[in-house]
């Protein structure tokens, strides 16, 4: 079994479905903020997300199931590791020219469409305006390609990549991660923060 396999069945259940399936199955792990999914993260997966901060696991990226897989360790998984922190965010750098670097190579063609949502996430994550417009496209490429019964899961990631992309597209950064890194805010991005859906 390939070393990133476990993260993978893990992530995306080792029973594949369709896409609906899977997000319906797996969305809670996805999406949801609990401690007890974190603390499982850290204790599964704690000691590959810090190899791959170390640039220690490019090897994985070889092969588009392993690219993937780095990805998922270097932009999800801080992000539950080590929630409302600075670390949360350090593998961003790492994981947007890694990701750039399997497009050119087509990896993602390679992948389950569920699971190329998990690779541009990384852009849609990033705070810079271009990858945020590449982000949009490529769920909108992700939507166009959709089978008729799997069209609203994959409109609602469109939906949220364009939230995002406006939010940057207004402010260049996202207002809500200005505590955890210690960025003052501005008058406009405390008005911003007040209102329903401001932060992800």
């Amino acid at each position: 079994m390939p070393a990133w396999q476990p993260l993978l069945d893990w992530w995306f259940g080792a029973d594949h479905g369709t896409a609906a399936e899977v997000a319906a199955a797996r969305q809670r792990l996805w999406f949801g903020k609990r401690d007890s999914q974190d603390r499982e993260a850290e204790t599964r997966f704690g000691a590959l997300v810090e190899q791959a901060l170390a640039g220690e696991l490019q090897g994985w990226a070889d092969v588009p199931q392993g690219w993937l897989a780095q990805l998922i360790l270097l932009d999800q998984l801080p992000r539950m590791i080590y929630r409302d922190t600075p670390r949360a965010f350090a593998g961003d750098k790492l994981a947007q020219p890694l990701l750039q670097d399997g497009l050119d190579s087509n990896w993602d063609l390679r992948l389950a469409p569920i699971q190329r949502v998990f690779a541009y996430l990384v852009f849609e994550h990033a705070e810079d305006l271009a990858l945020q417009n590449r982000a949009v496209e490529l769920f909108a490429s992700l939507l166009n390609q959709a089978a008729a019964d799997e069209q609203a899961l994959f409109a609602n990631f469109l939906d949220f990549a364009e939230r995002h992309q406006r939010i940057i597209a207004r402010f260049g950064r996202f207002p809500h991660r200005n505590a955890i890194l210690g960025r003052a805010c501005s008058d406009e991005e405390q008005a911003f923060l007040r209102e329903p859906g401001s932060r992800f």
